[in-house]
């Protein structure tokens, strides 16, 4: 009894340790992703209930203090709460899987688990105001695109189905032995679809017609001027408070270099110049004779630009966050206003929620910011060419390009995401990278890539949404309604 009861808290240890290495971060191992839960529902299936299930919880939320520290997310009391409760709801795959699993037939112990998992994984998005942030294992994968193709029909929820789908076959083959019936049907099924996925990475291209894009943000040396003007640590409320003048001034040089960089870019044949998110800072009345001058530059050159601007406002919210579009023509096509601030650190209102799509000879251009490629249900638009202006960190920069990429998948757009103090690049509509930047490596920070005009088509999930997790999350109440049921009527 000693043994067996040492064993299963070893069988604990390594899927928690594993979870660490597997809530994508900066230390992530794909495989980690996979064997995690084999361990932790083979724990909680061979004991206690309470005693297991309590067991996870804390390795779930132990694994998201770690995503918070390897990633260096700035610490605030709602994201602490919100990884709490993130990690309170990836455990709920593991009550499910106690409740309905014994007693169950065969088909509902191997599927119940995946599931509740690709559900939950859902309700993450929906119900939470940190997206895919954070609990969703399907970026985890990012170097197999054959297999996130999977994406395109059912959002990234169905990687996590089939990750799920692992552990409940690979537990039915601990528990019982041989079982070539359940073992092949898992298999023929994963075969199939990284072959559909390879297929559709060899034999549906992307690449022509293309578009120059060239992605712009302040040479390093400009932002660090302007930092020992307004301080590293500024706020919006603590620059309203310095001396107008001075500020302005700051502002206006560094703001100067984003237009020089972009005239040289259109004169490097780029037809399409974005700049990363808040690249731009403007305070409280210079907004339109600055805005007047990126039209007229995108009139100059014929290009379309896009403007990164943060507003410093002098009272309550005290900044805004918005891109604005130029046509060659200099006509203004879109302001936005980010949809998404992050919670506990952005402090301005969010805009609409609504992406703006405009018509172009390169096609159908759209746009959001930074954080808000973090929702697939604001994401799904009917675009070719998706622009993401961002503005990271050392260490999420990779990860947090990574979490975008998928958005092309799922949606059949080519994507341009050009990151200040993070890793800038561009993806074709099947998440192959074209470009790729990290800011931490030079000085200047232009960005060339030729993307193509003509998108990857309309996917699946473009067109049906979150089809399958919706099915995902019926099929676990029908299952827990049967489970309860069957409880019933026993006791009778």
């Amino acid at each position: 009894m000693v043994k067996r009861l040492d064993r299963r808290w070893l069988w604990l240890a390594a899927g928690a340790l594993l979870w660490l290495f597997s809530v994508h971060g900066r230390f992530d191992v794909p495989v980690a992703a996979w064997l995690s839960p084999v361990f932790l529902l083979r724990f909680v299936r061979t004991g206690p209930a309470l005693t297991g299930l309590l067991a996870v919880w804390a390795a779930s939320v132990v694994s998201g203090v770690f995503w918070l520290v390897e990633t260096a997310v700035p610490v605030a009391p709602l994201v602490v709460v919100g990884i709490i409760a993130l990690g309170t709801l990836t455990v709920v795959p593991y009550v499910v899987d106690r409740l309905v699993t014994p007693r169950a037939g065969l088909l509902t112990g191997l599927l119940a688990f995946p599931a509740a998992s690709a559900a939950c994984a859902f309700l993450m998005t929906v119900l939470s105001p940190f997206g895919t942030a954070f609990g969703v294992p399907a970026a985890t994968q990012h170097g197999n695109l054959a297999l996130l193709q999977v994406a395109a029909v059912t959002g990234p929820y169905g990687i996590g189905f089939l990750i799920g789908w692992f552990a409940t076959v690979v537990n039915h083959v601990w528990a019982r032995g041989a079982a070539k019936r359940v073992v092949g049907s898992y298999a023929a099924v994963l075969l199939v679809l990284l072959l559909a996925g390879g297929a559709r990475l060899a034999f549906a291209p992307v690449g022509e017609p293309s578009v120059r894009v060239a992605g712009i943000s302040p040479d390093t040396s400009v932002t660090r001027e302007l930092r020992g003007v307004i301080g590293d640590d500024f706020t919006a409320r603590s620059v309203a408070e310095q001396d107008r003048q001075a500020v302005s001034a700051a502002f206006a040089k560094a703001n100067d270099n984003l237009l020089a960089r972009t005239r040289e870019a259109a004169q490097a044949g780029a037809r399409i110049v974005i700049w990363s998110e808040q690249a731009a800072n403007l305070l409280e009345g210079d907004e339109e004779a600055f805005l007047g001058r990126v039209a007229a530059l995108a009139e100059e050159q014929r290009i379309y630009v896009q403007a990164a601007v943060y507003h410093f406002l002098p009272a309550e919210p005290y900044a805004a966050n918005r891109t604005y579009l130029f046509g060659p023509d200099g006509a203004r096509l879109w302001r936005y206003d980010k949809s998404h601030p992050i919670p506990g650190l952005e402090s301005y209102p969010a805009g609409p929620g609504v992406v703006p799509v405009v018509d172009t000879p390169y096609g159908r251009l759209a746009t959001v910011t930074c954080f808000d490629a973090d929702f697939p249900e604001l994401m799904r638009v009917d675009a070719d060419i998706m622009i993401v202006p961002a503005r990271d960190w050392a260490e999420i920069g990779p990860v947090h390009s990574q979490k975008a990429n998928l958005r092309s998948i799922e949606n059949g757009y080519a994507m341009i995401r050009q990151a200040e103090f993070g890793v800038s690049g561009a993806f074709d509509a099947r998440g192959r990278s074209l470009a790729m930047h990290d800011h931490g490596g030079s000085e200047r920070h232009v960005v060339f890539s030729d993307v193509p005009t003509g998108g990857g088509g309309a996917t699946p999930y473009r067109v049906i949404g979150d089809a399958f997790a919706w099915a995902c999350l019926a099929g676990v109440a029908v299952m827990i309604g049967l489970a309860v049921r069957k409880r019933r009527v026993r006791k009778q």
